[in-house]
């Protein structure tokens, strides 16, 4: 079965009730999607960013969201983010940014589909295969 790596906006839109992913991950199965340390870093930022704003219901819900699914360490990516981040500068088209470029590597090195919106931030990757779930 296929392995998926959400993005950051994909789990943003889930957690506000956007674009039916709740529904896609029920039809893919949760246990068969995960997120990286980094997207699981920029959500908690989005949360404190509420909560500030008084918004504390944010957090409770991404505490949940964060329980039940499988966060991957960035480690294994570490190299082929050294590689990839060289290739594409010296090609011309460096990675516009390094938290995308980190998750982008860690989809690869453990083989998954990278489900994004943001399939230009991606596509330059070596090796990445892509997925883009919100319909607009």
């Amino acid at each position: 079965m296929k392995q998926y790596l959400l993005d950051t906006n994909v789990c943003v839109f889930l957690l506000r009730g956007q674009y039916a992913i709740d529904k896609k991950l029920d039809n893919v199965g949760l246990e068969n999607c995960h997120i990286s340390e980094i997207t699981e870093a920029e959500l908690k930022y989005g949360a404190e960013l509420g909560r500030r704003k008084g918004l504390r219901q944010r957090m409770e819900h991404l505490n949940e969201f964060l329980a039940s699914i499988n966060i991957l360490p960035i480690s294994d990516a570490i190299d082929l983010y050294a590689s990839e981040k060289a290739r594409l500068r010296l090609a011309g088209t460096p990675a516009d940014d390094d938290f995308d470029l980190l998750i982008g590597c860690t989809a690869i090195v453990n083989d998954m589909v990278m489900v994004t919106e943001n399939l230009k931030h991606f596509k330059n990757y070596a090796g990445i295969r892509l997925e883009n779930w919100i319909e607009r």
